[in-house]
């Protein structure tokens, strides 16, 4: 979705290998952090905005697919601007995302400063982040697990991890998304992961996600300069081992050197 009614772009209507969509409904009267839509990228703190709550805007640029003839995935190019307050473009966004025929989405995401320094602050609001509809969620019964086998929202939420994954109860089927983070990326990400349905991972908040164990650690672009990320979100039916989670992350480690 990249409608001006929205206050960033993101996809929606995501969906299980059963087809059940995963995302949670936009909209619905009463829904507790409406800024949570679908797949999308934010992140708070940027020069002092808050992305990830909506405060200023992400606006979408160019939607260009990337398939050919003969691919065994799907792709797009994602151009947006992150606006400041006065609609100026403080950040250009450019995400790659290749979709492959098991529901693995390679996100690859390049930030750059436009014309003015850009500094990243030390928070915990992002950055590649997902809600999921209610029935998943760990307060409905609903688990998360990561790469070294800790379990629960309160365990893994700020560990870095290779992966995690969240789990639940989908019209009577087991279903479930992964996070992965790429070992390439100039730091270990954490996951910003909540027994009501968010699930997130971001690399933008050391002393935030460690509750001041380590220092702030603030990134910052000169203009002209970027930043690359990377991650993996698999949509995938079944448990974490059921769905071999482990080794779905090994794989996109392998596609993506």
């Amino acid at each position: 979705r990249t409608s001006k009614e929205y206050v960033k772009p993101f996809l929606d209507e995501v969906r299980a290998p059963n087809g059940t969509v995963l995302s949670r409904p936009l909209g619905v009267p009463g829904q507790d952090h409406p800024h949570h839509t679908g797949l999308f990228i934010g992140v708070d703190e940027l020069n002092g905005i808050r992305f990830w709550f909506g405060s200023e805007r992400i606006e979408n640029v160019s939607v260009t697919l990337l398939n050919k003839p003969g691919d065994t995935a799907a792709g797009m190019k994602i151009v947006n601007e992150w606006l400041d307050r006065n609609r100026v473009p403080l950040l250009r966004e450019d995400t790659v995302i290749t979709v492959y025929p098991n529901r693995l989405l390679a996100y690859d995401i390049t930030l750059a400063a436009v014309d003015s320094p850009v500094t990243i602050g030390d928070t915990e609001e992002g950055f590649l982040g997902f809600r999921m509809i209610d029935s998943m969620r760990e307060l409905e019964g609903g688990e998360v697990v990561n790469a070294e086998g800790l379990k629960s929202a309160a365990q893994c939420w700020g560990k870095t991890s290779n992966w995690t994954d969240y789990y639940g109860n989908v019209d009577g089927e087991t279903c479930g998304i992964a996070l992965f983070d790429h070992p390439n990326n100039f730091r270990p990400s954490r996951y910003h992961v909540r027994d009501y349905g968010l699930f997130s991972v971001s690399p933008f908040g050391e002393r935030s996600y460690t509750e001041g164990r380590l220092p702030a650690s603030p990134v910052r672009l000169s203009p002209g300069e970027n930043l690359r990320l990377r991650y993996g979100v698999y949509f995938h039916s079944g448990d974490t081992k059921a769905a071999e989670v482990d080794r779905i992350y090994k794989r996109y480690v392998e596609q993506s050197r």
